[in-house]
């Protein structure tokens, strides 16, 4: 499959992936990951090793959407967890930073 990143057109197959991903080992991941075989890894990792450019010149953006397309499992970085409502007397003792119980 055709795939443009980082402005550079590159054909990658998924067998493909797998070949140059054998034997590398998974950087901790903080954020999205590519899941290749059963490890998890960086899109920014996995995008410097298949296209063989320095992490700079992508985004893992651009990595994640490849790899979407060639059929590997992504999963995005898990959003903040929603603040518990407050009523509008513990939000304004909130920026106080007193406590409303008090």
């Amino acid at each position: 499959m055709r795939c443009v990143i980082a402005r550079f057109p590159f054909d990658l197959t998924k067998d493909g992936v797998l070949q140059s991903m054998k034997g590398i080992k998974p950087e901790p991941a903080t954020g999205a990951t590519v899941t290749i075989g059963r490890r998890r890894y960086p899109p920014k990792q996995v995008g410097q090793i298949i296209t063989r450019q320095d992490r700079r010149d992508f985004s893992a953006g651009e990595v994640l959407r490849a790899m979407t397309l060639l059929g590997f499992t992504c999963e995005t970085a898990p959003s903040a967890a929603p603040a518990p409502d407050l009523s509008p007397f513990d939000r304004a003792s909130a920026m106080l930073g007193t406590s409303a119980s008090a």
